[in-house]
């Protein structure tokens, strides 16, 4: 065996270890979301016969149907407000570019550093002195734009011709005309990207909503899940199919838009 064979069998081994590593917290998930409490807790690996018998537990002592409506309602309209927002601004920020918009940038980039719980107190009394508590609008606001998602649209918008805008500007077209009809559908990449991130990222909100959403017709699924742990004994194969349905969303979205995903985040343009 020549030396780059063997470099190449070691690389594959070194990938398909790394892959069983990564895949192992999945596989766990859905054995134990099949088996009773006290096969999870004995470690075992295997299919279980409970699901059924989680699955009529699960529902049978949490709100799941109003959870999971909530948790799409809230990450759909934060995604698509943020979208909008977001690319919008970076869209500005780049072909209308001048060293004050560097400036508000810089500023913008710093933000970045501040922690969400230095500012989650005051957004509260915020929000509860506006009579916001317990709405979406509350939900989507402290995150409706990010300075990640802006940068991100910005360098996007580098790889956007400006020959094409100074042709559309000749043809008539206005600014949000030639955003919406030419900017959007040659950044379909980049769009797929941001809406991956912004989606998980909402969908997998726990800290807030849990400050801000004090009526229980108001939680979400990481909420449900989190309080099917503070019993004095947690059922674990309930537990884990709580996991297991708040997890696919996220899945699902990732594994359709992945190609889009990582040519979004490249910075590809089509």
């Amino acid at each position: 065996m020549t030396k780059t064979k063997r470099a190449n069998a070691l690389m594959y081994v070194v990938l398909i270890i790394v892959s069983l590593i990564s895949v192992f917290p999945l596989y766990w998930m859905l054995m134990a979301a099949t088996n009773k409490s006290v096969d999870v807790t004995r470690g075992r690996m295997l299919p279980g016969t409970a699901f059924l018998d989680n699955w009529k537990a699960l529902f049978a002592q949490s709100p799941v149907q109003e959870a999971m409506l909530n948790s799409f309602k809230y990450a759909i309209v934060l995604t698509i407000c943020a979208l909008v927002i977001c690319s919008l601004a970076g869209y500005g920020f780049e072909i209308y570019h001048d060293k004050g918009k560097d400036t508000v940038m810089s500023i913008l980039l710093l933000g970045m550093m501040v922690p969400f719980v230095a500012t989650m107190i005051p957004l509260f009394r915020m929000f509860s002195s506006a009579g916001l508590l317990n709405t979406t609008t509350a939900f989507i606001m402290p995150t409706i734009s990010t300075p990640f998602l802006i940068m991100m649209f910005r360098q996007s918008a580098r790889s956007f011709p400006h020959d094409i805008i100074e042709a559309a500007r000749i043809d008539g077209l206005n600014e949000l005309q030639i955003f919406f009809k030419m900017f959007i559908p040659t950044m379909r990449s980049t769009y797929a990207a941001a809406m991956t991130i912004t989606f998980m990222n909402a969908w997998n909100n726990y800290l807030w909503p849990k400050v801000i959403m004090l009526d229980d017709a108001s939680i979400t699924m990481p909420m449900l899940v989190a309080n099917l742990t503070e019993g004095y004994v947690t059922d674990y194969g309930v537990l884990m199919l709580a996991v297991l349905l708040c997890s696919m969303p996220t899945i699902i979205i990732f594994f359709l838009l992945q190609k889009s995903f990582a040519e979004g985040i490249t910075g590809a343009v089509k």
